[in-house]
């Protein structure tokens, strides 16, 4: 009886293994690169691969890049003085993600909104059974239950 007991719990410790074997590396790294449209449809990010070999994602086209006397929009929220006379067209809103196998997402990374002047940690993830949906999530204070999720489309 010990015998069969004994068996039964080791054939339960290896078959968990098995349950997380199967969410290892649903994406190919490197599907994420890409140009999405974001959530507002009021401008378009391009992910690309750094020189780092981690992800990032620049402002590529906006809807209105200038303010209405005609200057282009500029950084004027970011708490860095020094940054605020940065053009929003082409700003790098996405840092340093890299991809996690075993998470099937690209996190570690920093995504920093223009509007609000902010800095947040950040994953991605494509949504269930889609590579043209990107659900991008900023939270702050390394808890992401405290924040809140963008859903990005894929443009052609």
């Amino acid at each position: 009886m010990k015998k069969t007991i004994t068996i039964i719990c080791v054939s339960l410790f290896f078959l968990s293994f098995k349950t997380d074997g199967e969410r290892i590396q649903k994406h190919n790294p490197s599907e994420i690169i890409g140009t999405y449209m974001n959530e507002e449809m009021d401008a378009k990010v391009r992910i690309f691969m750094a020189m780092n070999d981690k992800y990032s994602g620049k402002v590529e086209w906006m809807n209105e890049p200038n303010e209405p006397d005609g200057k282009r929009k500029l950084d004027y929220n970011n708490p860095n003085k020094s940054k605020r006379d940065r053009e929003r067209l082409g700003l790098v809103l996405l840092k340093n993600f890299t991809y996690d196998p075993t998470e099937d997402r690209w996190q570690g990374g920093t995504v920093y909104d223009p509007k609000v002047g902010r800095t947040y940690s950040g994953y991605m993830k494509f949504a269930e059974g889609s590579t043209n949906t990107l659900n991008l999530r900023g939270y702050v204070m390394g808890m992401p239950f405290l924040g809140r999720t963008a859903v990005w489309t894929r443009v052609k």
